[in-house]
């Protein structure tokens, strides 16, 4: 019979070293994969060990938030307590990012002078521009809008006390309006008389408060020129100060803090002339020309303040025009406002920040807040562009990676 069938019991066997074969490859695979990726054989000590990773990385995460916050304490308390130089600083980088583009447009092949200009003829040009500018908006707007601002004065008071006098629907009661608006005068009238207080406070004569003045507007006058004429090579001293592998973070985030800065101080610069305009040719068509340039005067400024800032100055418009024509024109007025800050809001202010203010309202709102409550007037002007700072710098985090640019200063003035 096994003669018969010689090669049935080969095949038999080569099928069994067959699977024999391919389950050892199986236990190398195994085997193998086992090597590769380690599996905790025991339960507990896996949950130990990922408790432990927890805890540490919680632990890692704190001191690190700890450190930042007594480095921000610390810059906020120097900020505050030496505003003798620290103002000066931060109102000539603003007025720097403001004059920057005519200098660098200067430095570049122009009409007048094919190669452009040197960085000293750029500088002067550009200064002698401004304090041309300066000088006309003095004499056309300030000097009218200070001589009508004791009107202004009376008129808003007028108006709180016609109010008063309205009877109000649903049976509220006038007076609740006229304490909450006495209130908030007040409350204004005290931040203003404590943040007088605050800049003359350490001043033991009237000498020494005008030094302080003087020495303040010589800084700024210093450090615009400077940052105009060498404030890129400033910054590259300074990251030659820092380790290799701190340089480029230090370049990356200076770069983003003027581009921001620079967009946002031009920006509003903007946004506040078009509000100006808007509601200042209503204005001086509905209402006294005295009145109406202070008011003018007050929309523009009231653009460094976001949200705040139009809604208080267009609030003040309404009142005037209230007591100055009557319901009517205050009517009038209020529609172009609400029009001219819906443009503003919709259509202008998108295309000129971009992404310099991508900022929520309630996001500036508690800017504002933070920004009064630490640095009073000045805080509240400075808390909408630091916030928007520090917003596009957690939006483009730096790779940190050794240097690798030439120690030699560069040549580009985008930035001071």
């Amino acid at each position: 019979m096994r003669s018969e069938w010689p090669g049935v019991g080969a095949l038999v066997n080569r099928w069994n070293a067959t699977r024999r074969a391919r389950a050892e490859e199986d236990r190398q695979r195994e085997t193998e994969r086992a090597e590769n990726v380690p599996v905790d054989e025991d339960a507990e000590a896996r949950d130990d060990t990922s408790a432990g990773d927890l805890l540490r990385v919680a632990s890692d995460t704190c001191w690190r938030l700890l450190v930042i916050g007594v480095v921000a304490g610390l810059l906020v308390y120097g900020v505050v307590h030496l505003s003798v130089v620290t103002l000066p600083v931060i109102i000539a980088v603003f007025l720097t990012a403001l004059l920057m583009p005519l200098a660098n447009r200067l430095r570049r092949p122009n009409m007048i002078r094919r190669a452009g200009f040197g960085r000293g003829t750029s500088t002067t040009l550009t200064l002698f521009v401004a304090l041309i500018v300066y000088s006309a908006t003095v004499v056309l707007i300030v000097t009218p809008a200070v001589a009508g601002f004791g009107d202004l004065v009376d008129s808003v008071t007028q108006a709180i006390t016609r109010i008063s006098e309205v009877q109000l629907p649903f049976g509220l009661d006038p007076a609740l309006l006229t304490q909450a608006i006495d209130n908030a005068w007040d409350q204004a009238r005290s931040l203003i008389s404590n943040n007088s207080d605050q800049i003359l406070s350490g001043a033991w004569t009237a000498t020494t408060a005008v030094s302080r003045i003087v020495l303040g507007i010589v800084l700024i006058l210093v450090l615009t020129i400077y940052f105009l004429h060498s404030g890129d090579k400033l910054m590259e001293w300074i990251a030659r100060l820092l380790p290799p592998r701190s340089r480029p973070v230090l370049r990356h985030s200076s770069r983003v803090t003027w581009d921001v800065m620079g967009h946002y101080v031009r920006g509003v610069a903007l946004v506040g002339l078009f509000d100006a305009v808007g509601v200042g040719i209503a204005l001086v068509l509905l209402i006294d020309t005295s009145l109406a340039i202070p008011l003018i005067v007050l929309t523009f400024v009231g653009a460094f303040l976001p949200v705040i800032g139009a809604f208080l100055s267009g609030l003040l418009a309404v009142l005037v025009g209230l007591v100055t024509e009557g319901w009517i024109v205050a009517l009038i007025i209020l529609g172009v406002v609400l029009l001219v800050q819906q443009l503003e809001s919709n259509v202008f202010a998108p295309r000129v920040y971009g992404r310099t203010l991508d900022l929520p309202s309630a996001v500036v709102l508690i800017a504002l807040t933070v920004g009064g409550f630490l640095g009073g007037i000045a805080g509240l002007f400075l808390a909408t562009p630091v916030a928007a700072v520090l917003a596009a710098l957690l939006r483009e985090r730096p790779v940190s990676k050794p240097d690798t640019e030439p120690h030699d200063a560069p040549e580009s003035t985008s930035s001071p």
